[in-house]
C-alpha cells in the first residue's frame, strides 16, 4: 500500500492562526469552519496536517497548540512555501507593514492591501493566505494582527520581517495583543 505525503497548505497556516488567536478559548472544528468561512470537512483535514506535523495535538481530550514549532514554522517557512510579491493598486484591507500592529511602528506611504470590497485603503495588492481570510479578518482583530504580521514575513523586507517576528512571538507566545 503506498502511502499519502501530507503537504501543508495555505489553509492549514490560516486555521493554525485562527486557533492561536482563540488562545485559551475553547474551539470546536464548527467554529473554525464559522468563522473562517469555510467547510467542515476543509478543517478535519486541516487539522489532521497540522497534528502530523506536530503544530498541534491532543491528549487526554485537552487540545494542545504546540506554540515554538508554530514560531518555526512562520519564521522559517511561511515565505518559501507560501510566497508573494506585491501586485497592481487596489482598494483593499492593510496587511503586512501596514497593518496592524506593524503600522503603529513602522511609517510608510506604501500600502500592501488584501484586494476587498469593504476595504478603505489604495494600496499594492497582497493575495491573502485564503480568500476569505479579509472577511474573517475584519471580525476577529486578535486573527488580523496575527495573519497581518504573517504577510509581513512573506512580503517584508528584512527590517518589516524582523520587527514581524518580534510581535508574533508577543502573541504567540505570550498572548499579548493590542486590542
Amino acid at each position: 500500500m503506498k502511502q499519502k505525503q501530507d503537504i501543508l497548505s495555505a489553509l492549514d497556516v490560516v486555521i493554525l492562526i485562527k486557533i492561536v488567536a482563540l488562545d485559551k478559548t475553547p474551539w470546536l472544528q464548527i467554529d473554525l469552519a464559522d468563522s473562517l468561512n469555510i467547510s467542515q470537512s476543509e478543517v478535519s483535514k486541516s487539522l489532521q496536517r497540522l497534528n502530523r506535523a506536530r503544530l498541534i495535538s491532543s491528549m487526554k481530550g485537552e487540545k494542545i497548540i504546540r506554540r515554538q514549532n508554530i514560531l518555526d514554522l512562520l519564521q522559517y517557512g511561511v515565505r518559501y512555501m507560501i510566497p508573494q510579491w506585491p501586485g497592481p493598486i487596489t482598494r483593499g484591507m492593510p496587511t503586512a507593514h501596514a497593518g496592524p500592529p506593524l503600522a503603529s511602528i513602522i511609517r510608510s506611504s506604501e500600502a500592501y492591501v488584501w484586494p476587498y470590497g469593504r476595504g478603505k485603503v489604495r494600496g499594492q495588492s497582497i493575495v491573502p493566505l485564503y480568500p476569505t481570510v479579509p472577511e474573517a479578518a475584519s471580525k476577529d482583530a486578535k486573527f488580523y494582527e496575527i495573519i497581518a504580521l504573517v504577510d509581513a514575513l512573506r512580503v517584508g523586507r528584512a527590517r518589516e520581517q524582523q520587527l514581524g517576528m518580534v510581535e508574533l512571538k508577543k502573541r504567540i507566545l505570550n498572548g499579548e495583543f493590542d486590542n
